[in-house]
């Protein structure tokens, strides 16, 4: 079991309910250190003071606010520590809301709750069971890392899982990050939604990190002094290009469907980029197979029109022969 992170208990009205909160996820990144170049030695991060620039221990160093230029206020972790807040060592329910009503931007990092003990084998069974039963969620207020918090409290595979959110005044507005109104079509959200379909998988267990991987293989290559993997082919689009969005929905949906192996042929809706002549200029596909199928009965006609003439020259030279 992962090391706790923080020791306390769940307030659920009178039932306390003493837990460990345990890290939900872990760190697979890759790790550098700084080093000199000239001589691989580690490049270390001094802590200097600004005034006597002296290299300051770790003993030395404490937490300061500055009030006003010039005056700072310094705060012990004691202190901190014994500030009156009910939720300093118990994560306290305080409401129940639906579970859709959560807006996914306001959660953050996610923990899990491990019952503290036998004796909290039970009411932690209790509130997994009622949480279990209802579509809602708990929400509940933490004091952790110097600062209360809101969190929201669910289940996942039999264990109840802490989610850290932030407060509603923390989350930006995005409205001025919107595009300008533009007309979208009934047919491009019909193929959006298609591609949509086309896509949708039962789960993510497939998916991995392709950045870290090709990281491990760049370190792998140059610990062992072979060549360095060859970069990934494919064309980059360039920034601003112009799409044909109804094109590219129709391209989209068709190597969904090649993908999965499946009959593809119903995948283009119509051809929305006429196809070029030989002097760069465009023509309609159906004035193209117009044309073609015009020059055909051209070649035809003259085919039959040649024959005609010379069944009629062997007759002229049979009358001939037989007078």
């Amino acid at each position: 079991m992962p090391r706790p992170l923080w020791a306390g208990a769940i307030s659920f009205g009178l039932v306390t309910i003493p837990v460990k909160i345990v890290s939900a996820t872990e760190d697979h990144d890759v790790h550098f250190h700084r080093v000199h170049l000239a001589d691989m030695g580690r490049v270390r991060t001094r802590k200097v003071c600004e005034l006597d620039d002296q290299v300051v221990s770790q003993d030395e160093i404490g937490k300061g606010y500055e009030v006003s230029t010039g005056e700072t206020v310094t705060v012990t972790d004691e202190e901190l520590e014994q500030m009156p807040l009910p939720t300093a060592k118990a994560i306290e329910i305080v409401a129940f809301v639906d579970a859709g009503s959560i807006d996914p931007v306001r959660i953050s990092d996610s923990y899990y709750l491990a019952a503290d003990g036998q004796v909290a084998a039970k009411p932690y069974t209790l509130l997994r069971k009622a949480l279990e039963r209802s579509s809602k969620v708990a929400v509940a207020k933490f004091a952790w890392h110097g600062r209360e918090r809101l969190g929201l409290l669910r289940i996942r595979e039999g264990a109840i899982v802490l989610h850290s959110m932030k407060w509603p005044d923390e989350v930006r507005n995005p409205q001025e990050l919107a595009p300008r109104a533009v007309e979208v079509g009934e047919e491009e959200i019909e193929q959006a939604l298609q591609l949509a379909d086309r896509m949708t998988i039962e789960d993510l267990a497939g998916f991995h990190d392709e950045y870290r991987q090709a990281l491990e293989d760049i370190i792998a290559a140059k610990s062992e002094g072979t060549p360095l993997p060859s970069p990934a082919g494919g064309e980059e689009k360039g920034k601003g290009e112009v799409v044909d969005l109804m094109a590219a929905l129709n391209a989209s949906v068709k190597a969904a469907k090649d993908s999965r192996g499946e009959d593809g042929e119903d995948a283009t809706v119509h051809e929305m980029r006429p196809a070029k002549k030989a002097g760069g200029r465009t023509a309609p596909a159906k004035k193209r197979a117009a044309s073609s199928k015009t020059a055909a009965a051209k070649k035809t006609t003259a085919r039959s029109s040649s024959a005609k003439k010379a069944t009629g020259k062997k007759t002229a030279a049979k009358k001939r022969s037989a007078s």
